[in-house]
């Protein structure tokens, strides 16, 4: 699968590139509606803020939303209300707060930011971009980066964004059909949005789910390594485990959503790419993790070990190939290459791990429901 996936995407990751490189420099700036949603970001929020007002961009207004914060969030914000619009509601989660700040954009191009990102000082001019390619483009992806690097886990992370977003996010580009328009930074024409519907409670992952709305509906989403925009992320294992349970649990019950996607051809690409791509990355991949671990521990158990250590040679060989490459297409700092070897003997491990919890979980939350059906009688 690693091999068929490097072959596969490594040449339309370079395609790619080589089309955002060659693609002209925006003339016109449509106006731009940049939504913050927040919840308890005091610490973030003022640094997230100043960041959107030096954003070089001639055509924007800001709009910050204050999802029923406990701390000082509203407050700060409030500091900025001569220069941005600052809303405030009950708390009602993130889904919430963004359609409750749709209703207040004039632009004709909503950009979402999270509370705690910074943004590039030209990432407004370069997401617009996207929208230049087709008049069907229904949202454009931001370039997210880790700018917390501060040890040996939050640089795994931040080689993990960068391989995700420049070999495989750069193949879906190509048949635009990128499947998450991050909410730490994702641009949407406001008609489409509408069309598509409010962003929904039902999941904890509302960009996913809103995404995948609009690639159902036969739009197209593109992506743009050049809108960067600078996230914290989980410093400890501990917070880590914690993040990446709440994001799978998310990415399956969205995918149980749209679970007809997986089968009706009416929807293109993300029937025939896209979401064949996440199911066996989340379902198939994990549990093939596990089994080929098991093997080559047996393996070596019974005197194989020398042919266990090629193929693992190889696999690594495959992978350090494909980040190289990433570093080299983002401009990224090369020594993120040694971090490769935990990235795929170690970190993934952990990943795999917490995919099948979340598979299970879901499996028993389903047999749960079953039953107490069964004992009422229906």
């Amino acid at each position: 699968i690693s091999f068929w996936s490097t072959m596969l995407f490594v040449p339309m990751a370079v395609v790619s590139k080589y089309r955002e490189d060659t693609q002209e420099k925006v003339v016109t700036f449509p106006k731009i509606s940049v939504i913050i949603p927040a919840y308890n970001e005091e610490k973030v929020i003022a640094n997230t803020i100043e960041g959107l007002l030096e954003t070089k961009y001639p055509n924007k207004e800001i709009i910050f939303v204050d999802d029923g914060s406990t701390d000082s969030t509203l407050a700060i914000a409030s500091r900025y209300k001569e220069k941005i619009r600052v809303l405030h509601k009950e708390n009602g989660g993130k889904a919430t707060a963004l359609n409750y700040g749709i209703v207040y954009t004039k632009g004709e191009i909503v950009v979402i930011v999270d509370a705690d990102t910074i943004i590039g000082r030209n990432a407004l001019k370069e997401i617009v971009k996207g929208f230049e390619i087709n008049e069907h483009v229904a949202a454009v992806a931001g370039n997210i980066k880790v700018r917390n690097r501060m040890n040996i886990i939050t640089k795994c992370q931040a080689l993990e964004y960068i391989t995700g977003i420049q070999i495989i996010r750069r193949a879906f580009d190509i048949f635009g059909s990128i499947t998450i328009v991050p909410g730490a930074l994702g641009a949407f024409k406001k008609s489409f949005l509408k069309e598509a519907g409010a962003y929904g409670k039902d999941t904890i992952v509302e960009d996913f789910d809103q995404t995948i709305k609009l690639l159902k509906a036969g739009l197209i989403t593109q992506g743009s390594s050049k809108a960067t925009a600078y996230t914290e992320a989980p410093n400890t294992l501990k917070d880590f485990i914690a993040q990446r349970k709440r994001w799978y649990r998310g990415n399956i019950q969205v995918l149980k959503r749209h679970s007809d996607a997986l089968t009706n051809p009416r929807f293109g690409y993300l029937q025939r790419l896209s979401l064949p791509y996440l199911f066996l990355g989340m379902v198939v991949t994990p549990i093939i993790g596990f089994i080929a671990t098991f093997n080559a521990i047996l393996g070596i158990i019974m005197g194989d070990g020398l042919y266990i250590l090629q193929i693992s040679g190889i696999f690594v060989v495959v992978h350090f190939l494909m980040t190289a490459l990433a570093l080299r297409i983002d401009d990224e700092d090369p020594k993120l290459l040694w971090y490769a070897i935990f990235l795929v003997y170690g970190f993934k491990q952990i990943i795999d791990f917490l995919l099948l919890k979340a598979i299970l979980e879901q499996l028993r939350n389903k047999k749960a429901i079953w039953t107490s059906a069964k004992r009422i009688g229906v």
